[in-house]
């Protein structure tokens, strides 16, 4: 039990007693414990009891569940509420916009017990009848379901890269006289996953006896693909095929089906032919070999032929972390923490740029604190020269598109982010409206989260890409590809087109402790999809060239 899982507890908890309608003073109880257990930066299971008992907002009651959990695994109290909740309402805990007190609504009043239910009786319009469900609020529950449920079996590639590397060796253990090669969408680096893919030379009933001793059960079974899924509720797919076709098979499952056909209408391939590699599929008919994350579209293909495909953006590229908050808002590391790890990861320089003051449920700035952080921002400069850390903020987009802060307090920004955070249910036109404002705004550098998405989660606002990416690149605003896996917002597919516009990209971590400075590795996953080189990546600047930069953004300014 650590302390992410004991908080997750505390929150269910939380929830279900607000679902039961208990005494509302008691489920807020449960949700500060949550949100002080999240907040700690020691392991619970490395306290002692008393230790536990004197953390402020853990009482007695709350300390022992703690202890509970920790000495046996188990939480009697939240065991019994989920025996005496339908699985289906706990799955609707799962859907954006229905809290607790509406979810009781629908499970007491309605006597709706499951999601199917759910979305007929929105589609029956039934919901507007009772307090709280007016027609706006229906339709976001609809569309909310309807993006969950197509979202089921679909995984973040963070969340799957680990599993299919572990899998990938137990398959090569197990079968030591067979080849297995990952292929599909791991191969090409998408951001998010259905299904993970082999080509394999393997016996196919070896193979269905392996899995089904693994209580896996049979999806597909073919001559040429077999696929399996168990508990991990992920596809599991196998290209069956033999040594001398390996290659063949590989390239065939390695790219959209727009990059094949282009392929085979501008080359001579052969594809039965046999290969001793895969790059000899391309040098025979006359290309660079062009790697699995550019088999997109036709126009690789072109480069490749003219041998100029790009040199894409790569890790040790990433010169400087842009897009970090501190204990300031709502990180959970110090400004000093912050620096220290980025210098011991090798990086020239931080850009911290907590949240604004709009940001209230973030711990967003005052006036007066940002002057106090500024003044630290110099002394810990003169600390860790030639180091640096700058002075930025990450500026709340208001409803009206204009930021937080005078633009007095603004100029004593070394840079802006500029990003939306409330009121997201906006129609284009309204995010267009606010979006293009912010970028007019001459005190803007960067444009924070493009769409405010979150992957399998939020589908973000809509808007219009080419409008967005044109008026940055008149008003010289860079456009963040927001590295959280969750995020990767500028989506990969409009990058070609920044590009086009000489608009820079700035892969970011959005890193609210140390360790998410390593999201920056899903940012480059997807950004050497679009073909991103780092002199096009700002966050790949040097320190001296990121100064230039930030001198250049100044005179923007009035």
């Amino acid at each position: 039990m650590d302390n992410n899982t004991i908080a997750d507890n505390f929150t269910l908890l939380s929830k279900l007693m607000d679902i039961h309608g208990e005494n509302s003073f008691k489920t807020k109880s449960y949700s500060i414990a949550a949100f002080t257990i999240e907040k700690l930066q020691t392991e619970l299971k490395d306290m002692e009891a008393q230790q536990i008992f004197s953390i402020k907002g853990i009482g007695d009651a709350i300390g022992k569940k703690i202890i509970e959990q920790l000495e046996t695994g188990q939480f009697a109290l939240l065991n019994k509420y989920l025996e005496t909740t339908p699985p289906g309402i706990l799955e609707m805990l799962s859907i954006k916009g229905i809290g607790p007190k509406k979810i009781a609504v629908i499970w007491k009043e309605l006597e709706i017990e499951t999601l199917g239910e759910l979305l007929y009786a929105c589609n029956e319009n039934r919901l507007t009848l009772f307090k709280g469900f007016g027609e706006k609020t229906q339709k976001n529950i609809r569309d909310a379901i309807e993006f969950y449920m197509n979202a089921q079996g679909s995984y973040l590639f963070q969340q799957v890269e680990q599993f299919s590397q572990n899998l990938d060796d137990l398959l090569k253990t197990s079968f030591p006289d067979s080849i297995f090669i990952l292929t599909g969408e791991i191969r090409r680096q998408f951001e998010i996953i259905e299904k993970i893919e082999w080509v394999t030379t393997t016996v196919k009933d070896d193979l269905t006896t392996f899995f089904k001793s693994n209580n896996y059960d049979i999806l597909e079974d073919t001559k040429t693909y077999t696929s399996f899924k168990g508990n991990a509720n992920i596809t599991l797919g196998f290209h069956l095929t033999s040594l001398d076709n390996i290659y063949n098979t590989l390239f065939l499952t390695s790219g959209s089906d727009s990059f094949l056909s282009s392929f085979n209408a501008q080359t001579s391939w052969e594809a039965n032919g046999p290969y001793p590699s895969e790059e000899a599929i391309f040098s025979v008919n006359g290309l660079s070999y062009i790697p699995p994350y550019l088999r997109e579209t036709a126009n690789s293909i072109v480069l490749a032929k003219n041998d100029s495909l790009p040199e894409v953006i790569k890790t040790k590229n990433i010169k400087g972390i842009i897009h970090s908050h501190s204990t300031w808002s709502d990180g959970n590391n110090t400004l000093e923490e912050m620096a220290e790890a980025a210098i011991s990861k090798g990086f020239e320089y931080l850009v911290i740029s907590d949240h604004s003051k709009s940001a209230f449920y973030a711990n967003g700035l005052s006036e007066e604190r940002i002057l106090a952080q500024h003044q630290q921002i110099h002394e810990l400069n003169l600390k860790y020269a030639p180091f640096r850390i700058f002075k930025s903020i990450e500026s709340d987009i208001l409803n009206d598109g204009s930021l937080d802060y005078p633009e007095s307090l603004l100029s004593a920004f070394d840079l802006i982010i500029a990003s939306v955070h409330s009121n997201l249910k906006m129609t284009e036109e309204k995010a267009m409206t606010r979006l293009l404002k912010a970028i007019e705004n001459p005190y803007t550098s960067i444009l924070g989260h493009m769409t405010g998405r979150l992957l399998l989660s939020r589908a973000g606002y809509p808007v219009d890409h080419k409008k967005i990416i044109d008026a940055c690149a008149i008003h010289d605003v860079v456009i963040e590809l927001n590295a959280h896996p969750r995020r990767l917002d500028i989506d990969w597919r409009w990058i070609e087109y920044a590009i086009s516009k000489n608009v820079l990209i700035s892969i970011n971590p959005d890193a609210h402790k140390i360790d998410s400075y390593d999201d920056c590795r899903y940012g480059i996953l997807v950004a050497q999809k679009a073909g991103l080189t780092k002199e096009m990546n700002l966050s790949s600047f040097s320190l001296k060239s990121f100064e230039a930069f930030i001198m250049r953004q100044q005179k923007k300014r009035p």
